[in-house]
């Protein structure tokens, strides 16, 4: 099978049995006044959840989703869901963009339409969003070792014989940028360039290899060991137990919404003001991909493969050219100077808002930087037309 158009289309009884089970949800008690600070919310979660089962319409999100064009092709034996969308310029540069956890390709919406549009010197892109194996429409995988470096394999793939692109440049965040870093790795002749918003901690994991670290350094590694001792406990679930937690994500919605819910509020750079970056269609059209496509389980996996089947390339420094967007919250902003130290850093943003969402909390200012370092890359006039697809 060649690569096929794809519409969204869910049943109307998937979306009832959904309301029903919202209705009938259990709630547990909560310390009185406690905010956030045992987990989400309970009244915040109640509210929200009473708007996913009575005022949110699915089948307008789902119309909205289907505005743009959807495909799902075979690649290496998975079966890949992705986006594309051609840039509307006579100048256009392919542009892969990779998702992570607990998002899914809703990540890039509202840049998608930023990206395809004609800007500076008459460029725009090419835009391709894939569904990572286990997410959204994607297939959820039954063998073990689906991990980073096997997805940039197959976005690989995608991109060169599936779509007929010989080079791209491909930006991530999250496990995004994990998949980013091993393409470059495993391609570097097939990328003009990466562009991230993290570097994750597989990336650095072998210290020793970096050579004495700066008080500046020093001081950021501290502060990522002690995010992950305040904010890691999750990853550590998903990364050892992740069935174990599977079963009541994928009956319970409340359940869900409750996992999900809290790391968009706890990475966002207005705790205890989710909605001033985050609209309630967009967090639930999220959750709500998660539900219907049953891939809670799967895409905690993802963790379990990268811990229990490591990369094989090793942390070597990625040596074509790459840009990185840092926000001031989600996690630990990366220094410039420990950046240089894994990348061809080519161009280095400090955002002044923002926080482990980018693309959904400030979409003008990431397509400006994305932008800028194409420009940086001085391959304006590389110009590659994917060949038409085949259906």
């Amino acid at each position: 099978m060649s690569v096929q158009p794809f519409t969204i289309s869910v049943s109307p009884f998937v979306i009832e049995d959904l309301r029903e089970r919202l209705g009938r949800a259990r709630w547990p008690d909560e310390i009185r006044d406690s905010g956030w600070q045992y987990g989400t919310n309970m009244s915040y979660l109640r509210d929200l959840c009473t708007h996913w089962g009575h005022g949110f319409e699915w089948k307008e999100q789902e119309e909205a989703l289907n505005g743009f064009h959807h495909f799902r092709a075979p690649v290496n034996g998975t079966t890949l869901h992705f986006i594309h969308e051609r840039g509307k310029s006579h100048r256009t540069l392919p542009l892969l963009l990779i998702h992570g956890w607990p998002d899914s390709f809703v990540r890039f919406l509202q840049l998608i339409p930023l990206l395809t549009a004609e800007g500076p010197d008459g460029l725009s892109f090419d835009v391709i969003v894939p569904s990572i194996p286990g997410f959204g429409f994607s297939d959820r995988p039954t063998e073990p070792g689906m991990n980073s470096e096997r997805i940039a394999r197959l976005l690989s793939l995608l991109m060169k014989d599936k779509l007929g692109y010989s080079h791209w440049i491909c930006h991530g965040g999250d496990w995004g940028s994990s998949i980013t870093i091993q393409m470059a790795r495993l391609f570097p002749d097939r990328l003009l360039g990466i562009h991230l918003t993290d570097i994750p901690a597989w990336s650095f994991s072998d210290l020793s290899a970096l050579g004495q670290l700066s008080p500046v350094e020093k001081k950021y590694m501290e502060s990522v060991q002690q995010w992950y001792r305040s904010e890691g406990a999750y990853g550590m679930i998903q990364s050892t137990k992740p069935q174990s937690l599977a079963y009541a994500m994928n009956d319970s919605p409340i359940g869900l919404a409750a996992w999900i819910i809290e790391k968009f509020h706890a990475w966002t750079d207005h705790p205890g003001e989710l909605e001033k970056k985050f609209t309630r269609d967009q967090l639930l059209t999220n959750l709500t991909i998660y539900w219907i496509t049953q891939t809670a389980g799967s895409s905690f996996r993802l963790y379990y493969e990268t811990l229990h089947h490591p990369s094989s390339l090793g942390g070597k420094r990625i040596e074509i050219p790459a840009g990185l967007c840092v926000a001031p919250k989600g996690s630990v902003p990366v220094p410039k100077e420990f950046a240089q130290r894994i990348l061809d850093l080519r161009q280095y943003t400090e955002m002044p808002e923002g926080g482990h969402f980018l693309a959904m909390e400030e979409p003008q200012a990431l397509a400006d930087d994305l932008f800028h370092f194409a420009a940086a890359l001085h391959v304006a006039d590389y110009h590659e037309p994917a060949r038409p697809l085949r259906f």
